[in-house]
């Protein structure tokens, strides 16, 4: 991705995120060929909670419907009647399930409900009574994540007592894998046992089981419906080996001053960083009020012009500082931006340096940022 360009809105901003919309649709596409591989027709949803992972629900959402996406999963009922507007006639599910008392804004947004126990699906089955119509729903089994979904007693007694679904047209049969990033590991196996043993029990209703690092699993884990959400927007599926999605988004960060300093004087609260030698110190717009984690002190970098920079003392709400010392001073003048998301510094990379994962980096991504987004063709591929 290119430098941003200079606008109204990037000159007033203290950083800018640019999203790659041609990258998500690359990963989309290549995730969806993954399915396709062994020729069976296997579709490809997209999961666009938490705002698409940060980068922006209501302009990902259509750019993948453009490109084939007939299939959005969010989390909230209020995520789906916000993806409602902007997407009008395709599946939205609610992973959360129905909430009491939401069930005529489930109706009227025409939004499905994941149903996770006999609660909602008693309650849900009531409003098509109600309703006197046919309402879809998804039937979430829980194969071993012990969150949400029906456990197997209450599995049991759907498959016993078919007639709990009258009213009801069965969209989707669908679980959670606990550990497919680790490929190795016997619960992935164990779980595909359980989900089979239920879908066989279902017949004639489609089957979803992979999330974003099941679908490198292997075919025996795609059944009817990929569910990807992290790859989609570059975080990497396969921990550990080289990252087959392309990077999807960007920060830049204003440098707002620079600052010569002596040896042993000490920068930002709680005097947590000192020089141990005389130093040019540069102040950005950036802070943890930005999703710039605080535990980042004096462990992560950025990058100025080629030079990787260390980040200094503690981080601010609303600024950062860093050594700029060896850079080039033409480089550090107020206004010039450091990238602290980019090609340098991954989602991935980040979250090592935070000690958590990708997923909480990018929905972290702070809603202060100018935000742009290009849709040029990527080079390469996922």
């Amino acid at each position: 991705m290119s430098t941003p360009p200079d606008t109204d809105a990037t000159r007033r901003a203290g950083a800018i995120l640019t999203v790659d919309l041609a990258a998500i649709a690359a990963n989309w596409r290549g995730l969806r060929d993954a399915g396709r591989a062994t020729g069976r027709p296997v579709e490809c949803a997209a999961v666009v909670k938490a705002d698409a992972y940060g980068t922006g629900a209501a302009v990902v959402g259509p750019r993948l419907a453009g490109e084939g996406c007939r299939h959005f999963f969010v989390a909230h009922i209020d995520e789906g009647i916000a993806l409602r507007a902007v997407l009008p006639g395709l599946p939205i599910y609610v992973l959360n399930g129905l909430l009491p008392g939401t069930e005529a804004d489930f109706v009227e947004h025409e939004l499905t409900p994941v149903l996770n126990h006999l609660g909602q699906l008693n309650a849900w089955r009531a409003s098509a009574q109600r309703y006197n119509r046919a309402l879809d729903a998804v039937i979430h089994i829980d194969t071993g994540m012990h969150r949400l979904g029906f456990g197997p007693e209450e599995a049991q007694v759907v498959i016993n007592e078919r007639g709990r679904l009258r009213g009801l047209r069965l969209a989707l049969l669908m679980s959670h894998l606990v550990v497919s990033e680790e490929p190795g590991n016997p619960v992935n196996g164990e779980q595909l046992a359980r989900f089979r043993t239920f879908v066989q029990a279902m017949p004639g209703a489609p089957a979803s089981l992979a999330n974003s690092s099941g679908i490198f699993l292997g075919p025996d884990y795609h059944f009817d419906l990929l569910r990807p959400g992290a790859a989609l927007y570059g975080i990497n599926p396969l921990p550990g080996q080289p990252n087959p999605m392309l990077p999807t988004v960007k920060l830049d960060v204003r440098i707002l001053q620079t600052r010569v300093i002596d040896a042993l004087q000490t920068v930002g609260y709680g005097a947590a960083w000192r020089s141990a030698r005389p130093s040019r110190v540069a102040t950005i717009a950036l802070g943890y009020a930005d999703g710039y984690f605080r535990n980042l002190i004096n462990r992560a970098h950025v990058h100025i012009a080629g030079h990787r920079v260390p980040v200094i003392g503690r981080i601010s709400m609303d600024l950062v500082t860093i050594d700029v010392t060896d850079v080039p001073e033409a480089a550090c003048r107020p206004g010039a931006t450091v990238e602290v998301l980019g090609e340098h510094m991954t989602a991935d990379d980040l979250a090592d340096h935070a000690r958590t994962n990708a997923y909480e980096v990018m929905t972290a991504l702070g809603r202060r940022y100018a935000r742009l987004y290009v849709d040029e063709a990527p080079e390469g591929g996922p």
